[in-house]
């Protein structure tokens, strides 16, 4: 019998070394480097078929067309119009933030509509699962919970149940008995993710994973896990705020761009199909250091408010400090304000905040940021009441065109808004009539005309 060998593998990154040293040469991180044990007996073949043979593309069928209906508008609209066949999702997410509750609601939808699904639980037993089954009126006759960590087992239930979809929570507190590594590791992550993929590609059953993050936020484990999976999701929000947003950061079936809207309640998630008015609520009028923006995520037009507040300090390092916000953007758009239109950030220090939690990206909340800032900066507030912003700055001060604006505009005329501050190169794309709005070439032209 061969002797087992050992070796030093990083548990961020999953490099291997065999010896131990202080910094991952791959990753740069420290005092990562754990030994694991390697197998001795020789490696079996694990590929995704014991038969495969090459066809030609128009011999495929396409299971784009065989979607599963999650039964969540918001869900099926992160992963693309639903879960493909063979698929294999990872969701991660803070903990209490809602993975398990929203795992479970379309556990319950997938086998009231298609039958047996199987949700395997790592962390809870059968009884703490029923608790919260109740709780959500989850009762579909054909939804099977088993208890379980040892991967061997999990892959004889699926086999044997043959589910329709199947939840495995969470993909760290699972091992495999063919590797001598502790739950969570990088070598047993790897292993059981891959007798996952198997089970699932061969089978034709679409399978969700549950993974922990760390305390920066990130994805735990190895970044080889993310690689091995089809779409990977992201479950944020602030536990002690109600509104949760489903967030795609890899999908092979879809976009990433789009998002989905939740709110937590008493009876579980309840979807939110219209964001907008969750996000501004009663905050669309005007007042000093508060803009309401239009961003585009996705295919859905998305107005909230960003609240600007401008303080003099005696510091020698003014704070810059941004919530929802990239920070370089932030600094970006205060350089510009100092530059073209003389503001003084430099003795104070600045603090930006988007209400609702949600996390801006793109350009269009260029214009609205700025405002904002020289309204606290001021102390002033603007002209005219219910105004929607949207537009670009460049590093000259000129307001550049964004794309999309006219969804953007529709939606602030759903909103109720009165008032739209555009870039000029895009008043031509509004075709609504009977709208007041202000056209700016220039930064310095759009505080001009509202201040």
């Amino acid at each position: 019998m061969a002797k087992a060998k050992t070796q030093y593998i990083c548990q961020n990154c999953g490099a291997s070394s065999m010896k131990w040293v202080g910094r991952c040469p791959d990753c740069g991180e420290w005092n990562s480097y754990v030994e694991e044990v390697i197998s001795a007996e020789p490696a079996r073949r694990q590929g995704i078929s014991n038969a495969s043979t090459p066809k030609t593309i128009g011999q495929i069928t396409s299971g784009d067309r065989e979607r599963f209906d999650t039964g969540i508008a918001e869900l099926n609209r992160v992963l693309g119009g639903g879960l493909v066949k063979g698929s294999l999702t990872l969701i991660s997410g803070d903990p209490g933030i809602g993975k398990s509750t929203l795992l479970l609601q379309c556990a319950n939808n997938i086998s009231m509509k298609y039958g047996t699904v199987l949700y395997v639980s790592g962390e809870e037993s059968e009884e703490q699962i029923k608790i919260r089954a109740d709780r959500l009126s989850a009762q579909a006759e054909k939804l099977y919970i088993v208890s379980e960590t040892s991967m061997e087992i999990i892959e004889e239930h699926i086999r044997t149940i043959k589910p329709q979809f199947a939840i495995i929570d969470s993909i760290q507190t699972v091992y495999s008995d063919k590797v001598n590594s502790a739950p969570g590791s990088v070598s047993q992550v790897r292993e059981c993710a891959n007798a996952l993929m198997r089970v699932g590609k061969t089978i034709g059953i679409p399978l969700f994973i549950v993974a922990h993050v760390t305390k920066q936020g990130e994805l735990a484990g190895p970044r080889v896990l993310e690689h091995m999976v089809d779409a990977v999701l992201y479950f944020e929000g602030e536990r002690t705020e109600e509104i949760r947003i489903l967030r795609t950061m890899k999908n092979r079936f879809g976009t990433t761009s789009e998002i989905g809207v939740f709110e937590m309640a008493e009876e579980g998630l309840i979807e939110v199909y219209d964001p907008s008015r969750i996000f501004l609520e009663d905050h669309m009028d005007s007042k000093e250091g508060s803009v309401v923006i239009g961003i585009m995520e996705g295919t859905r037009p998305i107005l909230v408010q960003v609240q600007s507040l401008v303080a003099e300090t005696k510091a020698v390092i003014p704070r810059r400090t941004s919530l929802g916000i990239d920070t370089p953007r932030l600094n970006l758009i205060i350089a510009v304000l100092e530059k073209k239109l003389r503001i003084p950030f430099y003795t104070s220090d600045v603090y930006v905040n988007v209400v609702g939690g949600l996390a801006v990206e793109g350009t269009s909340q260029d214009l609205g940021l700025a405002l904002s800032l020289v309204s606290s900066a001021k102390g002033k507030e603007m002209k005219h009441d219910r105004i929607l912003a949207i537009g670009e700055i460049g590093l000259t001060g000129e307001i550049r065109p964004v794309n999309h604006v006219e969804r953007l505009v529709s939606e602030g005329v759903k909103m109720g808004f009165e008032t739209f501050v555009i870039p000029k190169r895009n008043r031509e794309k509004i075709k609504q009539k009977n709208l007041h709005i202000i056209a700016v070439d220039t930064l310095k032209e759009a505080v001009s005309l509202l201040f």
